[in-house]
């Protein structure tokens, strides 16, 4: 009679238990793969219908390392293994479909185990003991469209590298000059002979739009990573839109990088160095472009290879131009003091007005976006 009781309670535990599951989703994963500049990247998918069951939950058993998008746009980044639930009614009322493409990308996962799971089921099993992730997921309105950021990536890229050519065959001396490794380290362009003694020509214009184009591209990186909504709200997510944004942020920069130029003239002419605002500009001039040339390169590799790592990089990246920046300041000071017949105390007044007091305004900005 005991072996009845307890047979009949293991078998109404194991229905009670399997009733739990609404759907499984475990067999209709398919396999894809994306093409990348290092060979592919492993991806499955899967369709989750969520016209049925409206006060079920999605369970997700997913492995570390992954990245889940849902409807073509990034949904979240998952450092360790993780379960959490989601509502069905969540996802019908976030993206107002019958159905939505689940795609997981991590190159070390298995469909088993605790590895990638998707079962529909009655109840969230783990309401009370687990943090809300469905609140964490859903509370960015505004989440990243990943292949866009990508287009994006390769057309700016291409236009800048042509851009690079197109400048290096009309004006190859020039180029030379502007982008001597060793003119950051060396006062050459302090001497009477030496120096570019023309800001606003043609030729110099045109190289400081290449700059600045690098440059935009790491602002339009940033908001996409930090105000994605942003984005969304001024212009769309669109690669074309990106692109559209990217230039106008270009020619914005250059027009700062002109008043730059022109404010550090001003306070060259009230402190009475002569001409050295020219070395000046452009000794940072070319620390900004070898800094944001890695920036550039960089950002592209991980956006089109591993976007699970690009926030940290990029943070990093920037923390690096920083210091890389305010080590050339630091750099330029020594230089000037070497070579002008002019007080210390003066000079150092000099840059503070000139370079610190800006930098530091924007820097404030920065952490401002990133906050």
């Amino acid at each position: 009679m005991r072996r009845i009781l307890l047979l009949f309670l293991f078998l109404f535990s194991s229905a009670w238990a399997t009733a739990q599951v609404l759907e499984n989703y475990e067999g209709r994963w398919a396999n894809a793969s994306e093409q990348s500049l290092v060979g592919s990247i492993g991806q499955k998918e899967v369709v989750l219908a969520v016209n049925s069951f409206p006060q079920s939950y999605f369970q997700f058993e997913v492995p570390a390392r992954s990245t889940i998008f849902i409807d073509g746009k990034l949904w979240g980044l998952i450092s360790n293994d993780t379960t959490f639930f989601i509502s069905t009614a969540s996802f019908k009322r976030e993206f107002r479909k019958d159905s939505l493409l689940v795609t997981v990308i991590n190159d070390r996962m298995q469909v088993g185990e605790f590895g990638l799971q998707v079962t529909k089921v009655a109840t969230n099993a783990l309401e009370k003991e687990q943090v809300d992730l469905e609140k964490q997921f859903l509370a960015q309105q505004k989440r990243t469209p990943v292949q866009p950021l990508k287009d994006f990536f390769a057309l700016s890229l291409f236009v800048i590298l042509g851009l690079a050519a197109v400048y290096r065959r009309v004006y190859p001396y020039l180029l030379g000059v502007l982008l001597q490794p060793l003119s950051v380290i060396k006062a050459e362009d302090f001497s009477e002979s030496g120096g570019l003694q023309k800001v606003f020509s043609f030729d110099i214009l045109l190289y400081l739009f290449l700059v600045s184009m690098m440059l935009a591209q790491s602002l339009v990186t940033g908001i996409v990573i930090f105000r994605p909504d942003w984005i969304e709200n001024w212009i769309g997510f669109s690669a074309f839109s990106l692109l559209f944004f990217w230039l106008l942020a270009s020619i914005l920069i250059l027009l700062l990088t002109i008043l730059k130029f022109s404010a550090i003239k001003l306070v060259s002419y009230l402190f009475e160095l002569g001409k050295s605002e020219f070395a000046h500009f452009f000794y940072l001039l070319r620390l900004i472009t070898f800094g944001f040339a890695v920036v550039l390169v960089v950002t592209t590799f991980f956006t089109i290879n591993d976007f699970f790592e690009l926030k940290l990089v990029f943070t990093q990246l920037m923390k690096g131009v920083f210091w890389v920046y305010l080590l050339g300041v630091f750099g330029l000071f020594l230089l000037m003091m070497n070579k002008l017949n002019f007080k210390n105390y003066h000079l150092f007044t000099y840059l503070c007005l000139a370079e610190i007091v800006p930098f530091l305004v924007l820097t404030k900005w920065i952490l401002v976006l990133v906050q």
